[in-house]
């Protein structure tokens, strides 16, 4: 299997047309309006996107040089709509082919996460089949999933899909400084004044000696 590379565009452009395709197959293949309005939608994306319809539509054709969509028209379809590829392309079954979507639509997840946000493309019997289906994604050649290294305070490792190269994992955001009240500010600087009348005090009382 050769590597593919893809943009953000080309990722979400993908990730919707798998989504629908199970999601609503009685409107797939998709109108570019329709695409895009997939694209863009406000829930189950991260992040929102606002890519307009000519931007779908050069992502549709540069996947479509890398052979996983399709430009369908005639026939019973008056204007062109579009389908993907990407099970043809990668061999996949549809284990597979829903945890990449949910995961190139939504980003990083736990396998938690991964079996709850893909109920509507498929069902999974348990946690530990998503983890065997993402374990045989990993295992590819090239891999098509990682498993990222916990950061601070998490809790449980998160997978991210590798179809736009290797993944690193940001770091931690630094703690928060120590928030200091207004009080704790107000004392510290009358010990400041305290200290300050105290050496004035010396030095006059010096002045009598």
């Amino acid at each position: 299997m050769y590597l593919l590379v893809l943009n953000d565009a080309e990722v979400r452009v993908l990730g919707s047309l798998v989504e629908k395709e199970t999601a609503t197959p009685e409107y797939y293949p998709l109108s570019l309006h329709a695409l895009t309005a997939a694209c863009n939608q406000k829930s189950n994306r991260e992040p929102v996107m606002s890519l307009d319809e000519d931007m779908a539509h050069a992502a549709l054709e540069t996947l479509r040089a890398k052979g996983l969509t399709l430009d369908i028209s005639g026939g019973d379809h008056r204007v062109h709509k579009y389908a993907h590829r990407l099970g043809e392309v990668f061999n996949f079954d549809r284990r597979e082919q829903t945890l990449l979507c949910v995961l190139m639509l939504r980003g990083p997840q736990t396998v938690g996460e991964l079996r709850g946000h893909s109920e509507r493309l498929h069902n999974f019997d348990s946690l530990a089949d998503v983890e065997a289906t993402l374990t045989h994604l990993a295992e590819r050649t090239p891999p098509l999933v990682k498993k990222l290294a916990r950061r601070p305070g998490e809790k449980e490792s998160r997978f991210a899909h590798l179809l736009s190269g290797d993944v690193e994992l940001a770091e931690a955001p630094a703690p928060p400084l120590p928030r200091i009240s207004p009080l704790e500010t107000r004392i510290t600087q009358l010990e400041s004044d305290l200290a300050e009348l105290r050496r004035q005090f010396e030095d006059f009382r010096k002045s009598f000696e």
